[in-house]
């Protein structure tokens, strides 16, 4: 393939089937949230806001509590001195990371070694837009539930601009959207700062999403106003919403890279809750890519641990995130929305007000770390039941940075053949949601309106 950006084109289905290394495959913990007994509701640690995504929907922020069992025991953090600072000099902070890489290793490494199952407390930070005259227009037929899990590294609000276009076109087919924000990432690590480990599995955010569906979200979308700390269903509700799903709601989750994995995760545990998956980019590897990159150091992880994360002001950091290749191709909207809710207000030792990452950049790392869950999911998606749709988002361009050597992608693509698409972005790499907002929207709405053409009729 000699282009390096073949617009608008699908891959093309494979001659045989793809070959799967046999890896051995975890058992889930049980999902389950803490005991209200052991519970301190926080408040939201950003005020309720009202952005304009379409005239007929509204925003309300919400907390849940994670799933009580963690699959990583918990590991506190190296003192400040351990780790690099973005003030130091280039060679100095590379020693810092590479040292900082080292001790996460055996730290990772040395939990494999302990019991599985841990209980801590976390809390999940999710927006809902929701329809408040949906009561009056709702008919028998079931319209659509709006799921988006972000990538590494990215708040809630990142989906804003993709959520305006996607509405433009086909707010008729969405009841109620959420969008979710993993225990160390915006608002939600503002709220777990002290409680985060060192150590962290992929697993656990596909579990925190069951728990989310099992045990939180309201029966059916309506116009209710719902508390800022949703209230648990009943014991009898959570156990058939573990055996049939969810049978008021059509649940399409739409997730990007480390959230596309951890769906797919999700969906491989418990298939009746979801009726398609719209996948990303979703960092879904084969094992074999990590042995022959044994030894090589991860560019994303040591990245992440030497980015700066604190700026005088929001202006500042705007400013300089213009001047940075990682954030030309960005789409102004969303950088904008970046900079809006992913930073937030803080004093630095000496008292003056700074801006920081509301997603710890150590934390970051931490994510990029994990390895185990991507290939698992890579091992198991040709099990995936075939009653769920998928439609694969995969970049325009290929070459070096394609996850995996070239024809990894198209590898990905076909794990699960029946009842699958894929398409490609023309020009977008990697973070497709933050540079072509409006295409990957674009792309959304014409899978929704294909899948669904029954219920667009319906509606009409």
């Amino acid at each position: 393939m000699a282009s390096t950006d073949d617009a608008h084109l699908s891959w093309p289905p494979l001659s045989g089937p793809v070959e799967i290394v046999d890896i051995p495959i975890r058992t889930p913990l049980p999902i389950y949230p803490p005991p209200e007994d052991v519970l301190t509701y926080p408040p939201l640690p950003s005020p309720q806001r009202q952005p304009f995504v379409h005239p007929s929907f509204r925003l309300s922020t919400h907390l849940v509590p994670a799933a009580y069992l963690r699959t990583t025991r918990y590991v506190s953090p190296p003192p400040a001195s351990f780790l690099p600072n973005w003030q130091m000099a280039k060679e100095e902070k590379l020693k810092k990371a590479n040292e900082t890489r080292r001790w996460l290793q055996q730290a990772k490494g040395s939990d494999a070694e302990g019991k599985k199952g841990y209980e801590r407390v976390l809390w999940i930070c999710v927006n809902r837009y929701y329809r408040p005259d949906l009561d009056k227009q709702r008919g028998n037929d079931k319209g659509l539930t709006l799921f988006f899990a972000h990538a590494n590294g990215f708040p809630k609000e990142i989906w804003e601009p993709t959520l305006r276009y996607l509405l433009a076109s086909c707010s008729h087919l969405v009841e109620e959207i959420w969008t979710w924000e993993a225990v160390q990432h915006g608002d939600s690590a503002l709220l777990n700062e002290k409680s985060l480990s060192c150590i962290y599995d992929w697993m656990d955010n596909a579990r925190d999403i069951l728990n989310f569906f099992t045990h939180f979200v309201p029966c059916q979308p309506s116009s209710t106003v719902l508390p800022v700390h949703l209230p648990r269903v009943s014991e009898s509700v959570a156990k058939e919403r573990a055996s049939v799903g969810l049978q008021a709601r059509n649940i399409v989750a739409i997730a990007h890279s480390f959230g596309g994995c951890s769906c797919t995760s999700a969906a491989l545990t418990n298939a009746n809750l979801f009726s398609s998956l719209v996948l990303i980019d979703p960092v879904i590897m084969n094992s074999y890519l990590f042995q022959i990159n044994k030894g090589r150091v991860d560019p994303l992880l040591i990245g992440a641990l030497i980015r700066r994360d604190t700026w005088k002001s929001k202006f500042e950091a705007r400013t300089l995130f213009k001047r940075n290749p990682f954030f030309v191709a960005w789409d102004p909207e969303v950088l904008d929305l970046y900079v809006e809710h992913g930073l937030y207000s803080a004093r630095d030792e000496m008292g003056d007000e700074i801006v920081r990452l509301k997603t710890p950049a150590f934390q970051e790392a931490v994510v990029f770390l994990e390895e185990q869950t991507r290939t698992e999911v890579f091992a198991r998606l040709h099990t995936l039941d075939v009653k769920i749709k998928l439609r694969w988002v995969m970049p325009g361009k290929i070459g070096p940075n394609e996850l995996g050597p070239p024809g990894s992608a198209r590898e990905r693509v076909w794990l699960r053949p029946e009842n699958s698409s894929n398409i490609r972005i023309p020009g977008a790499d990697h973070l497709i949601a933050q540079e072509k907002p409006r295409e990957l929207a674009n792309e959304i709405t014409d899978f929704l309106n294909k899948t669904y053409s029954r219920l667009l009729q319906s509606r009409l």
